[in-house]
Parts: C-alpha cells; sequence; structure tokens
C-alpha cells in the first residue's frame, strides 16, 4: 500500500550533497499537508454551506456581515462537538457557475467569511468556490488567512452539470505562485461527483488517482455520486493504494458508516448527516456532530 506513513526513503549523494530520493510517487515528496494544519488522525473537517452570496440568483440582499455571523455559528457547533476544522462552500449560489465566470463580489463574499470563520477558530479553515473555482477559492483563503481550498477537477477533464470542466491546477498553481499564497494547500477530488466521466474512461482510477498527486495537488479527495452520497469502500481503497499524499472522504460519511470507510484514509470532509434535516441546506446540529466524532473516537 502507497502511504505518506510507510515510504522507505533512499539516500543518495549527489556533487557531495545528500539528496533524498522516494521510490514511490510521481511527484517529489512533501510533508503531509493534514499533519502540519491537524492534531491527530482521523480529521473530520466540517462543510459551512453559505446562504446565497452576492451575485447569485437566490441572494436577496442579506449584509455579508449576516452571512459571516451565519458561517461563524455553523462552524462553532463543528469545532464544539468534536471536529477538527471546516470548510466554506457557496453552495447557497446554484446554479454554479464555470471556473473563470466567477465576478469579484464571490470572491470578496468568500475572504469576508472566511476571515470571520478563521477569526473564531484559527487556520483549520478552507474555502471551496463552486464549480471548480481554484484562482477564486485560492484568492478568498489567502486574504482571510484559511490553509486549504479544495477543487473539485484538479487534474484531466469530466462534463458536468455546469458544462465542459476541466482540470484547474495549471492555472490555480501559477496565480497561487503569482499573489504569493504559496502556503495555501489544494485538496483535489480524484473522482469527481455530479458528472459524467465518459471523457476519461479509458483512464482507470488508478492512473486518475497519479495524475492528480503528479499536478501537485496536496490531499486527495474521494467521493460518492453527488452531494451526501457515500463513496465506495473499493474507490477509496484504490486511490489510497495509489497514491503517497493523504486521502480523506468528501461525502456520504454518517455516524454509522464513518468506522468502515475512515479505516481506508485519513480523515472525511462531512456535511448533510449531520444537519438538522438531513440535507444540505439545514442548520449543523450539535449532537449529529458529536455522534460521528464519537464514532471515530473524538
Amino acid at each position: 500500500m502507497r502511504t505518506h506513513e510507510a515510504i522507505d526513503y533512499m539516500s543518495y549523494r549527489v556533487a557531495g550533497a545528500s539528496v533524498t530520493a522516494t521510490p514511490l510517487g510521481v511527484f517529489p515528496t512533501k510533508p503531509s499537508a493534514l499533519a502540519e494544519m491537524f492534531t491527530g488522525s482521523p480529521v473530520l473537517v466540517g462543510a459551512v454551506h453559505l446562504p446565497a452570496l452576492p451575485g447569485s440568483p437566490q441572494y436577496t440582499g442579506q449584509p455579508v456581515a449576516e452571512i459571516a455571523r451565519f458561517a461563524v455559528e455553523e462552524s462553532r457547533a463543528y469545532i464544539d462537538n468534536g471536529f477538527d476544522g471546516v470548510i466554506v462552500e457557496n453552495h447557497g449560489d446554484i446554479p454554479f457557475l464555470k471556473p473563470g465566470q466567477h465576478g469579484y463580489e464571490t470572491a470578496a463574499s468568500m475572504g469576508v467569511v472566511t476571515a470571520a470563520v478563521v477569526a473564531e477558530i484559527g487556520g483549520r479553515v478552507g474555502v471551496s468556490v463552486l464549480s471548480n473555482g481554484g484562482e477564486c477559492a485560492v484568492a478568498a483563503a489567502w486574504s482571510a488567512g484559511a490553509g486549504f481550498v479544495r477543487v473539485n477537477q484538479w487534474a484531466n477533464a469530466y462534463v458536468a452539470n455546469e458544462g465542459f470542466i476541466e482540470g484547474q491546477a495549471a492555472a490555480t498553481t501559477r496565480f497561487r505562485h503569482r499573489i504569493g499564497a504559496g502556503p495555501v494547500r489544494v485538496f483535489a477530488d480524484v473522482h469527481v461527483k455530479h458528472g459524467a466521466h465518459a471523457i476519461v474512461a479509458d483512464r482507470t482510477l488508478a492512473e486518475q488517482t497519479e495524475d492528480a498527486e503528479f499536478f501537485d495537488a496536496d490531499v486527495l479527495i474521494a467521493t460518492g455520486s453527488r452531494t451526501g452520497d457515500a463513496a465506495s469502500a473499493d474507490e477509496v481503497a484504490v486511490i489510497r493504494e495509489n497514491t503517497v499524499l493523504p486521502v480523506i472522504i468528501g461525502s456520504g460519511i454518517t455516524a454509522q458508516n464513518v468506522i468502515p470507510l475512515l479505516a481506508e484514509c485519513d480523515g472525511a470532509i462531512v456535511a448533510s448527516s449531520v444537519k438538522d434535516n438531513g440535507r444540505w441546506w439545514g442548520r449543523v446540529a450539535g449532537e449529529k456532530v458529536r455522534a460521528v466524532a464519537r464514532a471515530v473516537g473524538k
């Protein structure tokens, strides 16, 4: 099994200097992004699904300061009940824009809201701009002091609800470098939900896993077919076996399935199952968060 904890390193010398090489992996070895940001394992991250932001069809004029207070309340419900961090997501901005179409208002709103969350719970916070808005997410995360972003399609391409979606690795990493946001880590999905994978149907899941690692992702995410659907244990295992990066699950975690699923990976992003109505638009229910945290010994 190719895990970031179990790599046997080799040393050799070049021009009189000691250099470390790894026999596994398709990108130069780097420290675990999860270990840098969180203590303990497995890592549990709660998704804060924001209401509609300025510029989106469902926005009704709610001040961004009120949305920020909502995000802080949701974040506290996660952290106070045993979770390790949160990820702030513009899930209310349905229908989602494609990468490159997000306006200044989205980056600004996400930055303000995320900064309020960081001020409350510290830097163990991520940003996700739907759909696949890597550059917009990095801008918001860096301005807010957040530690990571989630980018759904990092390498290759697929057909999503928004249309044709291409991988954002090249543009996002260059933008991150240009604004000096190197510390912002990238959590990248391997087999993206809410879409069809016919374009890469001739590439195995193992190959797609290596593609995401090769394009400099920091953490890989396994998901179900749509928001709230559980990832397949077999799919999680294949991803884990074909990367040296940390692997987490990005959807479908419940208090009932968390133990067998986390046996194959390093953590999970959790949301729908811990909402009061069991849906993404509900409010975070503290007792449901505690049930998941207790199940993994937190």
